[in-house]
C-alpha cells in the first residue's frame, strides 16, 4: 500500500532538526510530507536546505489540527495517510508492522502504535500509550495511562488489540474511510478531534487497532503543554462535543448533565491548587460548548449511533474512589 506520513509543523524548527531525521531514516518504504500551517519561523527553508526529499506542503493559515490536515491532506493520493506529530522519534521498522494490519484487514481503518515517553523511555506516553478508550461521561484514557499515572513498559501490551481511538500524535488512517467520515471536525481546532473522528468511523463499521509491535517515542506538550490552559479549555470543551455529536439517544444528555458536575468538581480543584487560569479555562469551555450547541444538534442528526462507547461507566470511580491505577485493573 502506497503510504504518505505526514507532519504538521507551526513554528516548529527547532523540534524538526530534532526529530524529522529519524523519520527521514526509517520511513523508506513512504513518502514524507512537511505539513506547514502557515509558519512566521524558518521551519520551511531548514527542510527544504537539509531535507530535500521530504515534499512540503504550505497551508495558507493555522487552522489547527484539524483544518491543518483535512488542508494537507485533500491533494494527496496515497492510500494510508500517517499523522505524525512533530516531536515524536520514530524506531526502526516503524511502519510496516502497522500497514500489515492495514493489509490483512479491509475492516481495519486507523491504527496506532505503542507510544513511549521520550522523557523516560521506559514508560508509556500520555497522549495515546497503548490505545484509547472513554468513559460514559467523556473522559479519555488509556492502556498504559489513565489520568496522570502512567505504567512502565513491561511488554503487557505488546500485543495488537482493538481499541476505541488511536492517538492523533501517531494515527495511521485509510485515506478512503478519512475522507468518507468527512475528515477531521475543525470545529475541535486541536484536542480530542481523533476521538470523534474514530467514533465516526466504527459507527459505518470501522475497526481501531492497536499495534504493539510497533514503537516510538513521543515527546509530548510541544504545542500546548499540560500547564497550558488552552490545553485545558480544548479538551473540556471537546469532551462534550464528542458526547452531544456522536451519543443517540436522551442518555447522552444526562451524560452531559453528569460531565458538567464533575467538570465543576475540576475547576474546584484546580482553584485549591493555585491555578486561576485552569479553574477559569473550564468556564470558558463550558461557555463555548453552549454556543455551538445548536451546530452540534445539527450535527449530532447525522452522526449519532447506538456505538456502544464504553466498557467502565466512570474512570473517575475506578480511579479516585476504587484506587484502580492500572488499565488491567478495571
Amino acid at each position: 500500500m502506497k503510504v504518505a506520513v505526514v507532519i504538521l509543523n507551526w513554528n516548529g524548527k527547532d523540534l524538526l532538526e530534532q526529530f524529522l531525521p529519524s523519520v527521514v531514516k526509517f520511513s523508506n518504504e513512504a513518502n514524507v510530507y512537511i505539513a506547514d500551517n502557515s509558519s512566521t519561523d524558518a521551519s520551511v527553508a531548514f527542510v527544504s536546505e537539509f531535507f530535500p526529499s521530504v515534499k512540503v506542503i504550505q497551508n495558507k493559515v493555522n487552522g489547527g489540527y484539524a483544518k491543518g490536515y483535512n488542508d494537507a491532506l485533500k491533494n494527496l493520493s496515497e492510500e494510508i495517510f500517517v499523522l505524525l506529530n512533530s516531536d515524536v522519534e520514530v524506531t526502526e521498522n516503524w511502519l510496516k508492522p502497522v500497514i500489515s494490519e492495514f493489509e490483512k484487514d479491509n475492516s481495519v481503518v486507523v491504527a496506532q502504535p505503542k507510544l513511549l515517553d521520550y522523557k523516560n523511555k521506559e514508560c508509556f506516553e500520555y497522549a495515546g500509550a497503548a490505545g484509547g478508550f472513554i468513559d460514559k461521561y467523556g473522559y479519555p484514557y488509556c492502556r498504559g495511562r489513565i489520568f496522570n499515572t502512567l505504567e512502565k513498559d513491561e511488554g503487557q501490551y505488546d500485543d495488537i488489540s482493538e481499541i476505541f481511538w488511536a492517538s492523533g500524535a501517531c494515527l495511521f488512517v485509510k485515506a478512503q474511510s478519512f475522507w468518507q467520515a468527512g475528515g477531521f471536525d475543525e470545529d475541535y481546532f486541536a484536542h480530542q478531534e481523533e476521538i470523534d473522528l474514530c467514533w465516526r468511523l466504527q459507527s459505518i463499521g470501522g475497526k481501531i487497532l492497536y499495534v504493539g509491535t510497533s514503537k516510538m517515542y513521543h515527546l509530548g506538550g510541544a504545542t500546548l503543554n499540560a500547564i497550558n490552559p488552552k490545553k485545558t479549555f480544548y479538551n473540556f470543551r471537546n469532551s462534550l462535543l464528542n458526547i452531544l455529536k456522536n451519543v443517540k439517544g436522551t442518555h447522552a444528555f444526562t451524560s452531559i448533565f453528569v460531565r458538567m458536575l464533575m467538570d465543576g468538581l475540576a475547576a474546584l480543584q484546580f482553584l485549591f491548587q493555585g491555578k486561576p487560569q485552569h479553574f477559569f479555562a473550564i468556564f470558558k469551555a463550558h461557555f463555548s460548548f453552549y454556543s455551538l450547541i445548536p451546530k452540534f444538534l445539527q450535527k449530532r442528526k447525522i452522526h449519532a449511533s447506538e456505538l456502544k462507547y464504553f466498557s467502565v461507566k466512570s474512570i473517575v470511580f475506578q480511579y479516585f474512589i476504587k484506587n484502580k491505577k492500572v488499565f488491567n485493573e478495571l
